[in-house]
């Protein structure tokens, strides 16, 4: 029995307690303790305090003579600060978790019983290639994607392609009025190409040529029209621009289910059907007076109204995002067929919508759950468009899960060229100032190889370059999920470069040094056994928090958060260099002792494999 599964049993019997005594309900935690106070804490007799007008240690040592202890615990104590504190039974623990931890869904937990859930990230207007800011959204979003699959939800991914959009129409204008060759120097991908020199160059002009920025408005007017030119050689830049995206995404260990761009929700006339519902409903209202006379809005509690479409009938930055919300949502009937995209590298089918037949049968991408991964400056815009959902469909919940942005430290500003007075400066593309992402991953992967060759001399370069790819997408993976989601990353090229500290190579050189313990003995640990003589402090602790890994799976599903992962393979690495540094494996007194201790390893191995797997991190065998 694992953690989670004594935890759950331990709010049963604390709710059941609780109604035998008659006493009122509580919204007490049972929760995994700090060293020092049991394995397992529960508030319980604290909440009670005030009704019962009683001392909360003297309601926790009411309650610690009710519990039924059963195999899993040794014994329960109330503290003297009020809280119950339970001590697991270790030789029943060990016996346990040692062998569930072999199973491949080991650390799986039932949150989403198999219900249908959308996570949308990525989304990066298909104009340039991707940065490392764009870089934070993905490791975010095919995280929860990890995590929400490992708690039993049938999780589809896509990504929205915005391929009508002002960016767009930028390295159009760049194309027909600026002169560009419509190939990239020699040795230049596309995407590089057009968004560092085309898009750079073509905005930069807008303030000074006022014609050549009334060009914009024309064409971005023209790929509303599918049968335009402009809308046919947008597809052609977009499609290719899209295609180094891809590949930059799937190098970073992501995939997806369905691509949907905006033109083809431009072209469905979704927007129509859906205004036509928010009307219907009275979810906005036409203006006849003030200033935004002649103006359909949207309502907002304790806000200003929201212009949904201006007086002369077009529609706002906010109306964008409404029917690709409802459709995800199902909220509106699909008009879309689906055609093979491709089959990615991991073998998985990319889709995407089309508005022509085609032989494919129809696909179901819409969920009663969506999950949006945006930054935070689309906060506001999100809180609308989740406001309105509910209203469409109040048993449905739709989440935008915001982040704030990555931005660069002055020295890595400075090494591109930009003088920034000593301080950190934001990411812009308009300006060219940001770490393409392609860049960082393969300087990453060249400093890894040259320090794994000096370590490794016996392997050939093709085992080198793959231990320095999963090492270099393992540390921007986890620099990029391990902080808080609201706190600003300021990505440093030197300090990303390092392999010391709190770092995934630190937690990934945890498994190697398992790795070579078992392969030293040279064959399988036998489980068949009993694991009763694990009792050192450093066996022990390394057990339990191998045990605790569904409790960490439960919390970062619940809570859209992969940090609670990253900080679960920190703290399991962690425990495993102590068990390292005092207990020999292989030279233990006796047989079956070592083959125990080789169990506990092999253990450790998989458990921590199966967590950095959650976060698309790859644990190399060597380093």
């Amino acid at each position: 029995m694992t953690f989670l599964n004594i935890i759950n049993h331990l709010k049963e019997n604390t709710s059941k307690i609780i109604s035998e005594k008659g006493y009122d309900n509580v919204d007490f935690v049972v929760e995994y303790s700090r060293s020092g106070f049991g394995d397992i804490t529960c508030n319980v007799a604290f909440l009670l305090a005030k009704n019962l007008k009683k001392n909360p240690q003297e309601i926790a040592q009411e309650f610690a003579g009710e519990y039924n202890l059963g195999n899993d615990l040794e014994k329960v104590e109330a503290h003297k600060s009020g809280y119950l504190n339970f001590f697991i039974d270790n030789n029943s623990f060990n016996n346990e978790v040692l062998p569930q931890s072999l199973k491949e869904n080991y650390g799986s937990v039932n949150i989403g019983k198999n219900s249908k859930l959308i996570v949308e990230h990525t989304s990066v207007n298909p104009n340039k290639a991707l940065h490392i800011g764009h870089l934070r959204n993905v490791a975010i979003g095919d995280a929860v994607s990890r995590i929400l699959s490992k708690a039993n939800y049938d999780v589809k991914v896509l990504n929205y392609v915005d391929d009508s959009g002002l960016q767009v129409a930028d390295i159009i204008v760049g194309f027909k009025y600026g002169g560009f060759s419509e190939s990239p120097p020699t040795g230049e991908k596309f995407a590089d190409y057009c968004g560092d020199t085309v898009y750079v160059s073509t905005t930069s002009k807008y303030e000074n040529d006022k014609d050549l920025e009334s060009k914009r408005h024309e064409i971005l007017k023209e790929l509303e029209d599918p049968t335009s030119d402009t809308a046919k050689f947008g597809k052609t830049l977009t499609r290719k621009i899209l295609s180094d995206q891809l590949g930059t995404v799937w190098n970073f260990g992501a995939s997806y289910d369905c691509l949907n761009f905006e033109s083809e929700i431009l072209y469905s006339k979704l927007w129509e059907k859906i205004f036509e519902r928010m009307k219907s409903e009275n979810l906005v209202r036409l203006e006849d007076q003030g200033d935004n006379a002649g103006c359909w809005v949207l309502p907002i509690e304790n806000e200003d109204d929201k212009i949904i479409v201006r007086s002369n009938g077009a529609a706002t930055y906010v109306a964008k995002d409404i029917p690709y919300a409802a459709w995800k949502l199902g909220a509106l009937t699909d008009p879309f067929n689906y055609a093979e995209y491709t089959t990615q590298p991991n073998g998985r089918t990319l889709y995407e919508t089309t508005l022509e037949e085609t032989q494919v049968p129809k696909q179901s991408f819409d969920a009663n759950k969506v999950i949006t991964v945006i930054d935070n400056r689309q906060a506001n815009l999100q809180k609308i468009v989740t406001n309105l959902m509910s209203k469409f469909n109040p048993e449905s919940s739709y989440v935008h899960l915001g982040y704030e942005a990555v931005t660069l430290s002055a020295e890595t500003a400075k090494i591109l060229g930009n003088k920034t007075d000593g301080k950190d400066v934001q990411m812009s593309g308009r300006k060219g100032l940001y770490i393409n992402a392609d860049g960082i991953i393969a300087k990453l992967e060249k400093h890894i190889f040259l320090e794994s060759k000096k370590r490794n001399d016996d392997l050939d370069d093709v085992l080198l370059n793959e231990i320095a790819h999963n090492v270099a997408i393992g540390t921007i993976r986890y620099e990029l999920i391990k902080p808080d989601l609201g706190k600003i990353i300021t990505f440093d090229i030197n300090t990303s470069l390092k392999l010391e500290g709190d770092t995934c190579s630190y937690i990934q050189y945890s498994c190697v040094r398992a790795a070579r313990i078992l392969e030293k003995f040279g064959k399988e640990p036998n489980f068949d056994t009993q694991f009763d003589q694990l009792n050192t402090e450093y066996e022990i602790s390394l057990i339990k928090q191998i045990g605790l890994f569904e409790v960490f799976v439960n919390d970062a599903a619940k809570n859209h958060s992969p940090k609670i992962i990253a900080k679960y393979c920190y703290d399991l690495a962690v425990t495993f260099s102590s068990f390292y540094e005092h207990v020999n494996v292989l030279k233990a007194d006796m047989p079956e002792l070592i083959n125990a201790r080789l169990c506990l390893v092999l253990s450790f191995k998989l458990t921590l494999e199966k967590a950095l797997a959650l976060l698309g991190i790859i644990a190399p065998q060597r380093m």
